[in-house]
């Protein structure tokens, strides 16, 4: 598909024209041409005043296909990511079965083919995500696995992640951990603390991520083995990986994009779309995020993308499924929290990529197109009429926003919003 983008402002870290307002043409899926004017007869897309980087890449997404495609299928998903920016998706092993052998690595790999969006299935560190015995990893990464990670359950076992993290070394895969120690988090459903006391609910403390933290921390650290974090949330895990990367460990991290900017706070009105895991924490947690992101010890971030059909979130606070829709909101919330477009493409384009060992894309003449179209002052409604997704379960529905994705352009292919 060939395209003409007019007077973008560039914003790629990685791109010699970087901050520079050029035209880029592009050609049969390549970028042919960047100069200050080009002409053209290719279709025109004028991005005047409008931000031209690196598509996005989400570390953490969850879409229901293998099993559960009533919350989210990988075309709904891509018709999603698309509308949010992301050209590339890491696929947690959520679904029923599980990914944890090469069997649904490979039809998920089939699956997403020539895709505007590149899906990158993440295997499962234990067989079943049972916390038992080791999934069939070796297979999965000859199969096209980038990492491994039991999704959103926590491995308690300190021995099954020991010996997770030696295996993964071997190959150089790397291992995902989502910190939470389920015998201190119990059966609540929000933080700890007075919102929770002024509810009456059961909190889960903060406790409960900072100890899983430290134990894999110190898991790494003998194993000599990198290891990341999955959705930090407190003030404390933020101090434990700036710690531990001072001392040079091969650790980093990511943040869940709603927990830069919503707190526990948004939980008084018992709406079950807040409810979320890790829970939504306190502002002096969202103040120690931020400045985790800004110093670097916090490296990406994700949106955590977590469909669920309505009826199992618009039902009663304690019964309903933690987890929430954020494709496609993921740019507009960080620009809300505070983040320059800067950073929000540093956490959310290239460093993910750096993460997963994925080529980072440069708009470069001769690379592939790669890339997404950003205006940062454009207000929005979003809505269940430009919702992309098959599910519907977010807390942004009927708001307005601010941040909108204009154009995402992969593999020859491109979205327009």
């Amino acid at each position: 598909m060939n395209l003409l983008i007019k007077s973008a402002t560039i914003s790629d870290p990685g791109s010699p024209f970087n901050q520079q307002v050029v035209d880029v043409l592009i050609e049969k899926g390549h970028i042919t041409k960047i100069a200050p004017t080009i002409t053209s007869d290719h279709e025109i897309f004028d991005a005047k005043g409008k931000y031209l980087a690196p598509g996005f890449f989400d570390l953490n997404c969850n879409i229901g296909e293998l099993g559960l495609e009533t919350k989210e299928d990988l075309h709904t998903g891509t018709q999603a990511a698309a509308a949010g920016g992301f050209t590339g998706v890491a696929l947690m092993p959520n679904t029923q079965p599980p990914v944890h052998s090469k069997a649904e690595i490979e039809y998920l790999m089939n699956r997403a083919k020539n895709n505007l969006v590149d899906f990158y299935p993440l295997g499962a560190i234990s067989h079943k995500r049972e916390g038992k015995d080791l999934a069939e990893m070796y297979d999965m990464y000859q199969s096209g696995a980038k990492a491994f990670t039991d999704g959103n359950r926590p491995v308690q076992d300190a021995g099954l992640m020991e010996r997770a993290l030696l295996y993964t070394k071997g190959f150089n895969a790397l291992v995902l951990s989502y910190p939470e120690d389920t015998a201190i988090a119990g059966k609540a459903k929000v933080h700890e603390g007075e919102i929770s006391t002024l509810l009456g609910m059961k909190g889960i403390p903060s406790l409960a991520e900072e100890l899983m933290v430290a134990r894999d921390l110190y898991l790494a650290e003998y194993t000599e083995s990198r290891i990341h974090f999955s959705t930090i949330s407190t003030e404390r895990s933020v101090d434990l990986i700036r710690e531990a990367k001072k001392k040079g460990l091969q650790v980093s991290c990511d943040v869940a994009v709603h927990h830069l900017l919503l707190t526990d706070e948004a939980l008084m009105g018992f709406d079950s779309q807040y409810k979320v895991k890790p829970p939504l924490r306190t502002q002096k947690d969202v103040k120690a995020l931020l400045k985790g992101l800004k110093d670097g010890t916090i490296d990406a971030i994700v949106s955590q993308h977590t469909p669920h059909e309505v009826e199992f979130k618009n039902v009663e606070f304690e019964m309903a499924e933690f987890g929430m829709i954020g494709l496609q909101t993921a740019f507009a919330t960080a620009l809300e929290a505070g983040l320059s477009v800067e950073t929000i493409i540093e956490k959310m384009a290239v460093n993910p990529r750096k993460i997963l060992n994925v080529e980072v894309p440069v708009i470069a003449e001769g690379r592939e197109a790669n890339l997404v179209v950003l205006d940062k002052d454009a207000e929005w409604t979003y809505d269940k009429s430009n919702n992309k997704s098959k599910s519907y379960n977010s807390p942004f529905i009927g708001k307005k926003l601010k941040g909108s994705i204009l154009l995402t352009y992969n593999n020859n292919k491109q979205f327009k919003s």
